[in-house]
């Protein structure tokens, strides 16, 4: 009897300290927490940055800020991308501070790119390393001497993945902002109105949309719908390749659908953005980069 006494409070002692045991792993998130993440464990980090720290701007004469400041002339400093004047409140100067876009954004663009030259201008600026590359092309794929010299639509395609591949080879985690191309037919429809304007127009600006600016015949007027048809077209390339791309983000054809009006465009030659102009695409580029989720 005192045997069995000894080992049945052995056993007892055993399953007592066993439940002990359980429950202190329950209360202190060990083996009972199965299947459940501990609390202390950090969340995941978000594939976007929504302040990176900083920025390459490429593209064409819009990011140079052409036409803005003097007559056919790039200005630079009222780039909506990168640049510093203290009106248009860059999108550097938005996510960086002041000293931070002097220092830490640098502009690839170049007047009359088009989509074939993005690939040389984003190897130029995966030199410098940057969280954040703005896009801005594809005007002048449109803007050409006549419909038939346009970018065709497949060789736009490639040409953007190109560069996109040329990004990834050097910076596979950078991220990317793509501007819709701008509704050149609501530009011309604007601009016309100024008789300045039409007389910049006819030194070379976008001949296929400004042509003839006041010629409303039905050759002329199917000749600017083409234009914008391939505009369109452009914009779904944009969207489709960039959507392939988990740290890239298309505006969601926010420039296209801005209502660009005389004070959003260059006194000059009411075609290119002003400083009031490049101001508007610094926020929209703005709210798309800071946005929790991008656009669809």
């Amino acid at each position: 009897m005192r045997k069995r006494s000894h080992r049945f409070k052995a056993v007892a002692a055993v399953a007592a300290a066993v439940v002990l045991g359980l429950a202190g792993c329950d209360a202190s998130g060990g083996d009972g927490g199965r299947g459940t993440a501990p609390s202390s464990r950090p969340s995941p980090k978000p594939v976007w940055n929504r302040s990176p720290d900083s920025i390459a701007a490429v593209g064409d004469s819009i990011t140079r800020g052409f036409d803005a400041c003097t007559v056919l002339s790039d200005c630079p400093q009222v780039s909506w991308a990168t640049g510093t004047d203290t009106g248009v409140d860059s999108l550097a100067v938005r996510l960086l501070g002041a000293t931070g876009a002097a220092e830490h954004s640098w502009n690839y663009a170049a007047t009359g790119a088009r989509m074939a030259d993005l690939a040389g201008q984003v190897a130029q600026a995966v030199q410098r390393r940057p969280e954040l590359v703005t896009v801005m092309v594809g005007a002048n794929d449109a803007c050409r001497s006549s419909t038939s010299a346009m970018t065709p639509v497949d060789d736009f395609r490639e040409q953007f993945e190109d560069a996109m591949a040329v990004l990834r080879r050097s910076l596979p985690k950078a991220q990317v902002y793509v501007s819709s191309v701008p509704n050149l037919m609501r530009l011309w429809s604007e601009g016309r109105t100024s008789a300045l304007g039409k007389q910049v127009w006819k030194l070379g600006i976008c001949p296929s949309m400004l042509g003839n600016a006041d010629a409303l015949d039905a050759a002329s007027t199917q000749r600017r719908a083409t234009v914008q048809s391939r505009v369109e077209e452009y914009n779904r390339v944009l969207k489709e390749v960039c959507a392939k791309d988990r740290r890239c983000r298309f505006d969601g054809n926010a420039v296209f659908d801005y209502r660009f009006g005389p004070a959003q465009l260059s006194p000059w030659d009411w075609f290119h953005p002003s400083r009031n102009g490049q101001a508007r695409l610094a926020e929209i580029a703005y709210r798309a980069v800071t946005a929790e989720a991008p656009v669809t």
